[in-house]
């Protein structure tokens, strides 16, 4: 009796989701529990696990459609590896039939399973990840990982290569009918890539969407990082970074202006008495916001790991959907790629969102002197449905002051 393949219930608010990659073909063997199929949704991907051991008898949703949950994927039938071994066995006979021609081709067919046979291993997430993104076969490629398993860089090494020899197909054409479609690649978003687009508009369009800034002399983190970076390191396994620091002067803030923190839902303003702080991590699928929950229960320490920890997490795609959801706040760091000043959009249903960027060093009048001081741009974007100016104004001011100060955090100031 065949067993069905449905998909499983993706999480709160989550209903349907796209196809986005079978690992398997009709035909093919499959164990318990192992990776049949990637479902991509609004939030994450998932991996629906075979449910029963068997062949993939029927896959009933292709690449690229849209399923709902519960939505019927495939079917799994009887048999196994057992049951492939004949069906190899009674081919045999026929290319021995052929006297000159079978001994030339042995040889050759030795040869082409040769390389694959240190990849017998089902490649990682990772790896299954990037060859879907770039249309890669992976028993194509030469692994360098133990017993010549193909590793996430091989993967990339060899997407790289092939999308460097795109370009010369265009060459090729003719230049009289050289014209825009042969210069151009269409791709089909992703389902994540369209979600983030709508709701970043929905966020335009709904909220009163207002940003101030202010700049931060971050001689005094720095000088702390420098002067206990080694020991922090030592004791908690965890570099001391500026994200922690951040963060706690973000509660800071929010705990005087409850405003920031809030949200609305209906005709009433909710406001939230714990700090969930989503953290923006940029990845190769796109922007994704995993949220620190109890933000305000954290040592430094932990809040670094926990920081390293999800955006580890993020970058190989292994987030779940309770790690994006439920945020009360949200800091972005637009100054790793090097932005010196940004308008950040918020993430609905949020009412704020704090914008880090670039640490510069730039000359500032201190006590009547001019002075070279690291400094960095702060930008605080915001709904004034929900916060005044005032409000605002008085937020960065709060974080400027405990970052410009960093004892300050310590005694609670």
């Amino acid at each position: 009796m065949a067993t069905e393949i449905r998909v499983p219930t993706l999480g709160e608010s989550v209903t349907e989701a796209t196809v986005a990659k079978w690992f398997k073909k009709p035909g093919d063997s499959v164990a318990v529990d192992e990776p049949l199929v990637e479902l991509e949704t609004d939030k994450v991907t998932v991996e629906v696990p075979a449910p029963a051991a068997g062949v993939l008898s029927e896959i009933v949703a292709a690449d690229g459609e849209t399923v709902e949950v519960g939505a019927l994927l495939g079917a799994i039938g009887e048999g196994g590896a057992k049951a492939a071994a004949p069906a190899a066995k009674k081919e045999e006979p026929k290319k021995a039939e052929a006297k000159p021609e079978p001994k030339k081709e042995e040889p050759k067919k030795q040869e082409a399973k040769e390389p694959a046979k240190p990849a017998d291993a089902e490649p990682s997430p990772a790896v299954r990840r990037v060859a879907a993104e770039n249309d890669l076969d992976v028993s194509k490629v030469e692994g360098t990982g133990k017993g010549g398993r193909v590793t996430k860089a091989d993967a990339e090494e060899a997407a790289s290569g092939k999308a460097e020899a795109k370009p010369s197909a265009p060459v090729q054409a003719p230049a009289a009918r050289a014209d825009n479609g042969a210069r151009e690649e269409r791709v089909k978003m992703t389902r994540l890539r369209k979600t983030i687009a709508t709701r970043l508009k929905e966020a335009q369009n709904t909220a009163a969407m207002l940003t101030t800034f202010n700049e931060v002399d971050m001689t005094n983190v720095m000088a702390l990082r420098t002067q206990y970076k080694d020991l922090f390191e030592k004791k908690h396994g965890v570099r001391v970074g500026f994200m922690g620091f951040f963060v706690k002067a973000c509660i800071h803030a929010l705990r005087e202006l409850p405003a920031v923190n809030a949200e609305i839902d209906g005709e009433e303003l909710v406001y939230k008495n714990y700090y969930n702080i989503g953290v923006a991590v940029g990845t190769d699928r796109g922007l994704v916001v995993p949220v620190l929950r109890d933000a305000q229960d954290l040592s430094l320490a932990e809040i670094e790991k926990a920081i390293n920890n999800l955006g580890r997490r993020a970058r190989d795609g292994d987030l779940k959907l309770d790690d994006l959801q439920g945020g009360t706040f949200t800091i972005s760091n637009g100054g790793v790629y090097g932005s010196l000043m940004s308008t950040p959009i918020l993430n609905a249903p949020q009412s704020g969102i704090l914008g880090m960027h670039k640490i510069q060093e730039r000359p500032m009048v201190v006590g009547g002197k001019i002075e070279i001081r690291p400094m960095m741009y702060l930008a605080l974007s915001y709904d004034h449905r929900i916060v005044d100016g005032k409000e605002a104004v008085t937020f960065l001011v709060r974080v400027k002051e405990s970052l410009e100060d960093p004892q300050r955090l310590l005694l609670d100031l």
